[in-house]
């Protein structure tokens, strides 16, 4: 088959939708198809390219990628971390693909047989619904989380930031503005059904957005798990009896709303106040990261905030760590959202102190990996560290998280699953 895969983020770039995207594309050429890959010039997660990025990647280039695909690089808007100047960003590269797009694939016979539009960028997907249009080409798109759901969430996940309310009131009035709000919302939510709705295919990463989805009328949907390459992820060793005497405990990924970390730090400080020796490493970057590391700091927690490291670097986190941390808001749509990075912590064997609902804890239980919180449950947190602080025999090295990923959520059998479905879209 001809592949062309529309995405906001790829490699070079390093985060799970370009981990994802990279696995599956290494397994799709191998297995002898042809891929190629719509992306922006690599500008993620600072929202400009770095040096090196800017001299290796040029707008309009044609590039062989790490496994043998043809990438376009689109242009692309510098923005910051906030929604606004990212959307105007993501709207930029969608017009930009749509122009050099068409003039690549002006004549029939060049065109793919399928084209694959992933979310959450969603001009991505109102990009991959014009050109399905236009070519007559089979559309198939994915929704890697819960999205549009986690951005019109009514409530907390729609809810701006003190100091962003405080600015806005002096510009607006609060019940101009609340109406705004939920009018865009409303129209992006009605806008992204009815381009799932258009879809050949529709494809989730749980089954719990699946099922949302089917009931909203989208069909057909089916579930392609983000996953790991166990190959790639060495298990874990249990630590030498006594060789460190605090509980090390590790959260990696991303430092944002939707994780609700300061519960992880507030726990530290509790236990610290009790005498109950704790360390946490927090490694990695986002837009709560400085609240974080000076709410640790105001609190005395024993937490240390880490800037994102090379991917290179992380076994040696998981090495150090005697249980490592997931968490997620108590926001309805992350009943149906699980965190990627779950599955390599699975990998790994160490004990998971997961911070979840839904489906994400569903796994955690289901791989008997470690112990499942109510998110954002501060006392149940502290109780918990407290009990493995005094028994650490609870921390051990367990085989069953990576028993678990080999049978659900290894990639390749995330990218055999990927191409039954593409063969069938192509075919109907």
């Amino acid at each position: 088959m001809r592949l062309l895969l529309l995405t906001h983020y790829y490699a070079p770039e390093f985060g799970a939708p370009q981990r994802r995207w990279s696995a599956l594309v290494q397994r799709f050429l191998a297995a002898g198809h042809r891929v190629t890959v719509a992306a922006p010039v690599p500008h993620y997660p600072a929202g400009r390219p770095t040096p090196t990025q800017r001299r290796s990647h040029r707008v309009g280039a044609v590039e062989t990628g790490r496994h043998g695909e043809t990438v376009l690089r689109t242009a692309y808007l510098p923005h910051r971390a906030d929604i606004g100047s990212r959307t105007a960003d993501h709207l930029v590269a969608a017009a930009d693909s749509w122009r050099r797009l068409r003039r690549r694939f002006r004549r029939p016979g060049t065109r793919p047989d399928v084209i694959i539009a992933t979310a959450p960028a969603i001009p991505t997907l109102m990009l991959g619904r014009l050109l399905s249009v236009l070519w007559d080409v089979p559309l198939v798109v994915e929704m890697r989380d819960a999205w549009p759901d986690l951005v019109t969430h009514v409530g907390p996940v729609g809810a701006l930031r003190p100091e962003q309310v405080h600015s806005a009131r002096r510009r607006i009035s609060r019940r101009v503005l609340a109406w705004t709000v939920a009018l865009v919302k409303g129209e992006v939510h009605h806008q992204v059904t009815s381009w799932q709705s258009g879809a050949r295919g529709v494809v989730t990463t749980t089954g719990r957005f699946a099922q949302v989805l089917r009931e909203r009328g989208v069909e057909p949907v089916q579930v392609v798990r983000n996953g790991t390459d166990l190959s790639l992820v060495p298990a874990q060793r249990d630590h030498v009896a006594d060789d460190h005497p605090e509980l090390r405990c590790l959260y990696l990924g991303n430092m944002g709303r939707s994780q609700g970390l300061d519960t992880v730090v507030q726990a530290a400080a509790a236990l610290r106040r009790e005498g109950v020796e704790v360390q946490v490493r927090m490694v990695g970057h986002g837009v709560e990261a400085d609240s974080l590391a000076a709410l640790a700091e105001e609190l005395d927690a024993p937490v240390e905030v880490i800037p994102r490291i090379p991917h290179r670097e992380v076994g040696r986190q998981y090495a150090w760590a005697d249980t490592v941390i997931v968490s997620l808001r108590d926001w309805a749509p992350f009943a149906w959202t699980v965190p990627s990075k779950l599955y390599e912590m699975l990998a790994t064997g160490r004990h998971i102190t997961a911070l979840l609902d839904g489906e994400a804890a569903d796994v955690v239980r289901e791989a008997e990996a470690g112990d499942v919180l109510a998110p954002e449950d501060l006392e149940a947190l502290t109780r918990l560290w407290r009990q493995l602080a005094a028994d650490r025999s609870r921390t051990e090295v367990r085989a069953s998280g990576r028993a678990w990923v080999a049978e659900h959520a290894d990639d390749d059998v995330l990218a055999r699953r990927y191409l039954e479905i593409l063969h069938r879209v192509t075919q109907s």
